[in-house]
């Protein structure tokens, strides 16, 4: 139970994620760079508290932070070019490619009632994004082909943390995960002519926010991953586009129709019947 709770909490924190992210005036990969930066600091003094030592870097951390830049980087410009229905929908197949992988390789058979609440989750996160609507479209094809590459970096983010879970303590894990992926997010935003750092106060609040958006709500999914099934925990965390469209209408007056609020009520009825179905023994 207080597994389940710390995962749901930290997906609804990470929900904060894309409100910070639009309110910083830097890069794509360069918001990404300083999200790992600032919350470097903060990890490297759980893990002293924790551990009494941050010792040396674990190998699926490295692997996690290769695969968590991937994610950010392919996500922010995978917006950028196609419509934010699609991003988000083909961002959002990371249960699908959890479970897959849990099937076919970790000969974790699914039962049949999970495949369904993994297919309303994602259904309902598909309804969100329609209702929402595209918006500019620059390059479909490259940023539904970058959309979809999201979801498999952050599916073997969550495989290569579920990994390092059975013997690293999370803060540890997330530590060296960002001395990994904040270099090469910022050797991208270097290499793809971006603004590296944000030009007003409002914009370093707002990094400096996601680093803390960054350890306190991936590291209660990291924390909970430690305790819960792996492609449970993926599905769980689909409440974020839920959380972020009710932040997105109370800070942006973005209104929720009724097809939204449907996906939400879809989606998290999928989350629900996902945690059941798991918990569930097979007869």
């Amino acid at each position: 139970g207080l597994a389940l709770a710390a995962l749901v909490g930290g997906a609804c924190v990470i929900g904060l994620a894309a409100i910070l992210v639009r309110m910083s005036d830097a890069g794509p990969s360069a918001t990404g760079f300083w999200r790992l930066v600032f919350a470097m600091p903060l990890l490297a003094l759980m893990t002293r508290r924790a551990a009494g030592a941050i010792g040396r870097p674990p190998p699926m951390a490295l692997w996690a932070g290769l695969f968590f830049a991937l994610d950010l980087g392919f996500w922010h410009y995978g917006v950028k070019y196609t419509s934010v229905a699609n991003a988000t929908v083909l961002t959002n197949l990371t249960p699908v490619v959890v479970t897959a992988f849990a099937w076919i390789f970790l000969r974790q058979t699914p039962r049949a009632l999970f495949l369904v609440a993994v297919a309303a989750a994602v259904g309902g996160a598909w309804l969100m994004a329609y209702a929402k609507g595209g918006g500019v479209v620059r390059n479909q094809a490259l940023g539904d082909a970058l959309s979809v590459a999201t979801a498999f970096w952050y599916a073997l983010y969550f495989l290569a943390m579920a990994e390092g879970r059975k013997r690293e303590a999370a803060s540890r894990l997330m530590f060296w995960a960002g001395v990994v992926g904040a270099p090469l997010l910022l050797l991208a935003a270097a290499l793809l002519g971006e603004r590296l750092a944000p030009a007003t106060p409002a914009g370093w609040a707002a990094v400096a926010g996601l680093g803390l958006v960054h350890v306190c709500g991936q590291g209660a999914i990291a924390w909970a991953m430690g305790r819960l099934p792996t492609s449970t925990a993926s599905v769980v965390v689909l409440v974020q586009p839920v959380v972020a469209a009710i932040l997105g209408w109370i800070l942006f007056a973005e209104v929720i129709g009724p097809l939204q609020g449907l996906g939400a009520a879809i989606t998290l009825a999928g989350v629900v019947l996902a945690q059941w179905a798991s918990r569930r023994q097979p007869g």
